[in-house]
């Protein structure tokens, strides 16, 4: 095993570099001796020294900051997927949860929710944000569409809307879960 088999992270970093098309980028194409960006042109689109990314192609740079990954990822143009695994290469875990407003689900998943009229559903991201629902969630719980989107958060709902705090008591136990659930993960996810 080579010093360079042991370098996962410089690795990846730099078969990324080398798949970009520097002119689709706008970088000119005169004398280029390697596929793809340079060192510098990438360490300049993240916003870093061009001596510190090259350590870190190198193998010697330390662990990047989850700041320094973001921007090499987006410097990079990694898909999701790519992203995760830059990650887990830099330090061994995937990138925190982002809240992405606007978040949509697919007919397909809806058409499932609409098809369990007997049993309340609801879809929710990973910060208790309402983003789908069935007609049956509606008569037990809220009707989610009479509120606006930014008020579609169950922890939020849990103790600020009168409608939730009448729920009766069978329902209040498994709205009391959400809570605890909600601390221990981002407990869990700050100690990453």
């Amino acid at each position: 095993m080579t010093l360079q088999d042991d370098n996962l992270l410089g690795n990846y970093l730099r078969e990324r570099r080398q798949r970009l098309d520097a002119g689709k980028l706008g970088y000119p194409l005169l004398r280029r001796r390697t596929p793809g960006l340079r060192r510098e042109e990438v360490a300049v689109r993240a916003c870093v020294s061009t001596t510190w990314y090259t350590w870190l192609e190198q193998g010697r740079g330390g662990a990047p900051s989850e700041e320094v990954l973001e921007r090499l990822s987006k410097a990079l143009e990694l898909s999701a997927a790519e992203r995760d695994h830059l990650f887990l290469l830099a330090q061994n875990r995937l990138p925190g949860v982002t809240w992405q407003s606007g978040v949509d689900v697919s007919p397909s998943l809806q058409r499932v929710l609409d098809s369990m009229s007997q049993t309340p559903a609801l879809v929710k991201t990973a910060e208790w944000q309402v983003v789908a629902w069935n007609h049956a969630a509606t008569k037990v719980f809220v009707d989610y569409a009479q509120l606006p989107p930014e008020q579609r958060n169950i922890l939020l709902m849990m103790f600020s809307n009168e409608e939730m705090k009448k729920t009766p008591a069978r329902l209040a136990s498994s709205h009391a879960r959400p809570g605890g659930e909600f601390s221990r993960r981002r407990g869990a996810h700050r100690c990453q």
